[in-house]
């Protein structure tokens, strides 16, 4: 079985009230030229062509919530989004059988308050953070109770980049050319994300704190040796800030922190990147997800496939990870 950990749709009744709300969503209205996020008979379609069985934990897509609303938008949107989601969890569970919370970003105690209710009250598998709030840091003091809250419930976080063509590539430019901002924004997005995390102490905080990094972890296995040899001096470079007692502060050597992530399989298929990702994070902390509708399916569970794994190791990533990590037998 492949048990697909990070997958997108948008619930009717989510993809109705986007459009009630009448602003230039940019992104958000390339969703909706997507099918299978909003056509649950195309969708079913796609899913039957994998062929075995085959099933999907369910998320909101990009854009983050916060970014198009207000906040009482924020908060009705994400009630919307949870109870869509969860109702096609009851309705297909052999399609869906687990949902990750949407939250209102905006205000960090309707973002508790509604992650306490998806998790508590409808089931949700974990929340959906992204690595920064409107351009604030998921770092920042001021959301360490979502992260707190997870660590309560045991139950992860997916961890999703967010960055748009407003953040431009040269300072001499206005907004980032040829999609760079996706391309190469989205996993400097994760691993600045993922860096900042361990060098403020989350997993000194929280040690048992599982966090789901999108599409392989970002740029961290490939540059693992550049990390660790380059944040050894950290401070030498800056002269804005005093960093010389933040390495000292964490309990443990600070690249070990980086393996205690998990990553997924969402490269689009047999890489490098997989290969790499697999190698850094371990086959126990691998989860599979091919990203769909935004990424084929078959390309990822081929590429899984080709690596031809032991049994143990196969199951592992393709479905027995994710049930540790949202405490759930799928069937």
């Amino acid at each position: 079985m492949f048990v697909d950990i990070y997958t997108h749709i948008l619930p009717p009744a989510v993809a109705t009230a986007i459009e009630q709300l009448g602003s230039d969503l940019g992104i958000a209205k390339r969703m909706k030229t997507v099918r299978d996020v909003h056509d649950f008979d195309s969708r079913f379609k796609t899913m039957d062509a994998v062929g075995g069985e085959y099933r999907q934990i369910i998320s909101l897509p990009n854009p983050p919530i916060e970014a198009f609303t207000t906040p009482k938008q924020a908060i009705d949107l994400a009630k919307v989004a949870n109870d869509g989601m969860a109702e096609l969890v009851r309705k297909h569970p052999d399609r869906f059988p687990g949902f990750v919370a949407a939250l209102p970003m905006h205000e960090i105690e309707s973002s508790v308050a509604e992650a306490r209710r998806a998790l508590g009250q409808l089931g949700a598998r974990g929340i959906q953070l992204f690595t920064n709030v409107n351009g604030k840091p998921i770092d920042d003091k001021e959301y360490e109770p979502l992260f707190a809250l997870a660590a309560e419930y045991d139950l992860p976080i997916w961890l999703h980049p967010t960055r748009t063509a407003d953040f431009p590539d040269y300072t001499t430019e206005n907004f980032s050319r040829y999609e760079m901002w996706w391309c190469f924004g989205w996993p400097y997005e994760t691993s600045v994300a993922m860096a900042r995390l361990v060098l403020t102490g989350l997993f000194d905080r929280y040690p048992k704190i599982k966090i789901i990094t999108h599409h392989g972890g970002g740029m961290i296995p490939f540059y693992d040796k550049r990390i660790q040899m380059g944040l050894a001096s950290l401070g030498g470079r800056t002269k804005e800030e005093d960093y010389s007692g933040v390495l000292k502060s964490l309990k443990r050597p600070f690249m070990d922190y980086f393996h205690d992530f998990y990553a997924d399989t969402a490269l689009f298929g047999d890489s490098l990147g997989l290969d790499c990702a697999i190698k850094f994070f371990g086959t126990e902390h691998m989860v599979f997800a091919s990203d769909a509708p935004f990424g084929p399916i078959k390309v990822h569970t081929a590429a899984i496939e080709a690596r031809d794994f032991e049994k143990a190791t196969f199951e592992a990533i393709t479905k027995n990870n994710a049930e540790k990590l949202m405490k759930m037998t799928i069937r």
